[in-house]
């Protein structure tokens, strides 16, 4: 060792920088053969993670799968933003290759203009963007088959839903992977199979939760008469069952008490349920309770569930103006509302509910009721007449009292129950025994039921969970809420398999500050009441203003008394102070936020700052008063 000591000290810097630099390349080369399948997700929502449902999946596939991801490397080229996402749609296809053991077969293929590969991507169902003047085609898609020719692909991966990847790209394999799939019978009174429904009550297409529901299972539109559900029906999915006739609510029972899995949606105020020549003949109201009652549980009567915390933030046009205001029944839900420990509740970031009703337990003995979705603490139940024609967002924010119990909107119930035709089967008009109903008569059920039932129809339309936008001539849902993927997970749980319910539940959420909201809230409804009574007060003056001006019939100002000359001038001068009230009074309106915004933004931008200069200052002079002391005592 004498030689290094030998060496000057030049030398010895040299030398460990260079012993430094090919450390630094062998730790480099050790890692990337190591650890290339270690991942590290810090993403609050864990985008990166694969779910256990992908996993198991994965690992119970019986067949090779083959995949063909088809990439334009000229779009790559054009657009760094679809390089980046090929990327990660590359690597996470080769961990699924890992995961399954093989099964999972991957190429990637650039197709090129005018080549064999393009016309295997444009038979395989993709779609290319033009990306030149030359007419040249980008193609960014994946297609799948397995072993015997099923085939489903991809057309197009857009950065819209990069969230869903996972869900997607799992989609496709489950789809190859299980060609059996349960039966979903869906009976609804709605034109949910498409058909005329909101004005201008044209033909429209089937709701988008079906096309979602496809996905995974096989989906039989049922009458709403019947006698008897098909024996083919593994699981039942009702929406907004109203006008059915006992023999029909009968078959629903004895269905269920066979083994039969169901899933409910009612409502105490269904706004989808819009009539096709525009006229209401009936309430947009569910009338399932007489069932619903043997399962230990009712759907409240007139009543729908408001939130203040949840509420959706809505335009709304008062006084000749457009406002935004807390839409107490329009509710946007995050987890704090789910029961995050069923596997159905357990994945999802963010429900989206209009006008729901409110479920209520009824103690039915030997039933299990479990709340899977309420609201929060400050709920109130309210009048579903209220709402029901051209509600008052602005009145029901204002009068909103907080009943300080949250109330419950979806519910599992577990249980032996009974029938709700304990006399048997109902008769026929004449009195004669039923023609068509089930042979044998069930009075309670041989095993304990799974049933969910859900008291917010409006919830499926994709208007409160998804945007809609036209991409090469199809239809494409960008998700902002997990409605569908509720209803999706909902049903894979009733059909007995969890190997699905992970895959969904990440989209993006919103994070509001709750100070804010908080202060927001109590200042708007503050400020509400006295608009209200200065609107009034408005509205008075206005109304007598009109009423001296008519007095004389036609007749000018000049032949009115000097009374009435009087009285309309005082009328005006206190219609203008009104005005200034009202304007002041909206003014107000944000003053408690824009100083809480204005003290945030010196918090996050100035103080912070300030403080770490501050520190850098005060460390710095305790160094040199250190030095000095230091410099004494030598």
């Amino acid at each position: 060792m004498r030689w290094i000591q030998t060496l000057e000290r030049s030398k010895l810097a040299v030398l460990g920088l260079g012993l430094g630099v090919v450390l630094f390349f062998a730790v480099n080369v050790f890692s990337n053969a190591t650890f290339q399948a270690a991942r590290l997700d810090l993403t609050e929502g864990k985008l990166f993670t694969l779910s256990s449902g992908t996993m198991k999946m994965l690992g119970s596939i019986g067949e090779p799968i083959s995949l063909k991801l088809y990439y334009s490397e000229l779009l790559g080229e054009r657009s760094p933003q679809h390089a980046t996402y090929f990327e990660r749609i590359r690597e996470l296809l080769e961990r699924y290759q890992d995961i399954s053991g093989g099964r999972v077969q991957l190429e990637v293929v650039n197709p090129e203009p005018f080549s064999d590969a393009e016309d295997r991507a444009v038979a395989a169902g993709l779609k290319g963007i033009p990306l030149n003047n030359a007419g040249d085609l980008g193609y960014f898609g994946l297609s799948g088959s397995n072993s015997t020719d099923d085939k489903t692909a991809i057309p197009f991966f857009t950065p819209e839903r990069e969230t869903f990847l996972e869900y997607d790209l799992t989609r496709i394999i489950y789809t190859l992977a299980d060609p059996e799939r349960k039966v979903i019978g869906v009976m609804s009174p709605l034109p949910i199979n498409g058909g005329a429904s909101q004005p201008p009550y044209q033909q429209a297409p089937r709701w988008a939760i079906l096309e979602q529901i496809n996905d995974f299972f096989t989906v039989k539109a049922l009458p709403m008469q019947m006698r008897e559900i098909p024996d083919d029906i593994d699981i039942l999915m009702l929406v907004h069952p109203k006008a059915m006739d006992d023999f029909t609510l009968y078959a629903i029972d004895q269905f269920v008490l066979g083994g039969g899995r169901v899933l409910v949606f009612v409502d105490a105020n269904a706004e989808v349920d819009v009539p096709a020549d525009g006229r209401m003949q009936s309430l947009p109201v569910s009338d399932f309770n007489k069932i619903l009652i043997t399962w230990g549980l009712k759907l409240a009567d007139k009543k729908v569930a408001g939130d203040l915390d949840a509420a959706r933030r809505v335009n709304v046009r008062a006084g000749g103006k457009v406002s935004v205001v807390d839409y107490v029944i329009w509710l946007g839900l995050d987890k704090k509302n789910f029961d995050t420990a069923d596997a159905v509740t357990g994945n999802i970031s963010s429900l989206n509910f209009a006008s729901a009703g409110i479920l209520e337990p009824t103690g039915t003995e030997g039933v299990t009721v479990q709340p899977l979705v309420s609201t929060g603490p400050k709920s109130m139940a309210i009048d579903a007449i209220k709402v029901m024609s051209r509600p008052d967002a602005v009145g029901l924010f204002r009068d909103f009292k907080a009943g300080g119990k949250p109330l419950m909107l979806a519910a599992r119930v577990n249980g032996i129950v009974k029938t709700a035709f304990p006399d048997g089967p109902p008769k026929e008009k004449d009195g004669a025994p039923a023609v068509g109903v089930p042979p044998k008569h069930l009075a309670q059920s041989a095993t304990p039921a799974n049933l969910i039932v859900v008291a917010d129809v409006d919830m499926l339309h994709e208007r409160l969970w998804a945007e809609i936008r036209e991409l090469m001539g199809q239809r494409l849902f960008v998700p902002y809420a997990n409605n569908a993927d509720f209803v999706v997970s909902a049903l894979d749980n009733l059909g007995g398999s969890d190997d699905l319910i992970g895959l969904r539940g990440r989209a993006n959420s919103t994070r509001p500050f709750g100070l804010v909201q908080e202060i927001r809230q109590a200042a708007e409804r503050q400020f509400r009441t006295k608009e209200r009574a200065l609107q009034t007060k408005l509205e008075t003056v206005q109304a007598k203003l009109e009423s001296l001006q008519r007095r004389r019939g036609g007749e000018q100002e000049m032949v009115l008394s000097a009374d009435d000359r009087a009285a309309i001038e005082e009328a005006r001068s206190e219609m203008i102070k009104t005005r200034k009230s009202l304007r002041d009074v909206q003014v107000a309106l944000r003053q408690d936020i824009d100083r809480l915004e204005a003290l945030l933004k010196f918090l996050n931008i100035g103080l912070v700052p300030l403080l770490l200069g501050f520190g850098a200052i005060v460390a710095a002079l305790i160094g040199r008063f250190r030095r000095k002391a230091q410099v004494v005592t030598q």
